[in-house]
């Protein structure tokens, strides 16, 4: 029965010290929140071998430092056996070929060549983007 006694008070002490750690870890679970889904997903059809193509590596590097979270980058090199599937799927002609999809995966503008970063701050900015301030 002392062994039962002391088993018990054991238990208390325990529960009394995990309560408040089990009640911060589910307060840490509710508050973090799912990151904001884009506005516009940024698609480059195109190759690492190819020189119109690997001119749109910083332009989309700049694109996705400037529009941040309200824009998704997403590059295939169709050149290889991984990216051939997405030029079928796209129905791509030539490469560098830039696809634009909104919020909810709809194409809503497509471009085919080299696409100078001006024109693109011009169609993300039309679809609701703003520059990021700041940091």
């Amino acid at each position: 029965m002392k062994h039962l006694d002391t088993f018990l008070r054991v238990w208390v002490i325990v529960a009394v010290l995990i309560a408040p750690v089990q009640e911060l870890i589910g307060q840490t679970k509710r508050s973090a929140d799912p990151p904001p889904k884009p506005l516009v997903t940024f698609i480059e059809l195109g190759s690492v071998r190819c020189i119109p193509c690997r001119m749109m590596q910083p332009v989309m590097k700049s694109i996705e430092q400037k529009y941040g979270d309200q824009v998704k980058i997403v590059f295939h090199d169709v050149w290889t056996q991984e990216g051939q599937p997405y030029a079928s799927h796209y129905g791509i002609r030539l490469i560098p070929t830039q696809v634009f999809l909104d919020k909810n995966g709809k194409e809503f503008f497509r471009h085919e060549g080299f696409f100078p970063e001006a024109e693109i701050d011009k169609l993300l900015q039309k679809h609701g983007l703003k520059i990021r301030t700041g940091g």
